[in-house]
């Protein structure tokens, strides 16, 4: 005669880490609709960006260091591209975040992998924002023949 297990005798699901309480409310909830909602606007921003570079003009062929400084001479593109470059290291941040909290088991592990993680995205994001908006394809002062197609020698 086959024995039946009780959901008593059940074993609990195996958990990486003990859970503990604390004060950070409904961080989690949070991080879950941010992923959801930055996803989607990723998706727009994604996808607006590879058809303005590989569809509209002569495509693929047409992108060097004059394409770039002439997009990134438009407030507009500056701000599209920040918010890409925004969006994609904090949604993929907040990824990473979460597979390091499942499969780091010690408690130290868990602190040195999030700390080197969100180091390393703040020194991207640091930096993406400031190649954006610093960027100038025409440095005053230059010689003529360095300087890009879109560029005026005085």
């Amino acid at each position: 005669m086959a024995q039946t297990q009780t959901p008593s005798a059940i074993a609990a699901p195996r958990s990486p880490y003990a859970r503990r309480k604390t004060t950070r409310g409904n961080f989690e909830l949070y991080s879950w609709v941010f992923m959801r909602a930055s996803g989607v606007v990723l998706l727009v921003l994604v996808f607006g960006h590879l058809f303005v570079n590989l569809m509209v003009g002569e495509g693929v062929h047409a992108i060097d260091f004059a394409f770039v400084g002439g997009k990134w001479s438009s407030p507009f593109w500056q701000v599209w591209d920040l918010l890409m470059l925004w969006l994609a290291m904090i949604h993929g941040t907040n990824g990473v975040r979460t597979i390091v909290n499942d499969y780091a088991q010690r408690d130290s592990t868990r602190g040195v992998l999030k700390v080197l993680l969100y180091l390393a995205s703040t020194i991207v994001v640091i930096l993406g924002t400031l190649v954006i908006f610093t960027f100038t394809p025409c440095p005053p002062g230059a010689p003529a023949e360095l300087l890009p197609s879109i560029c005026f020698p005085n």
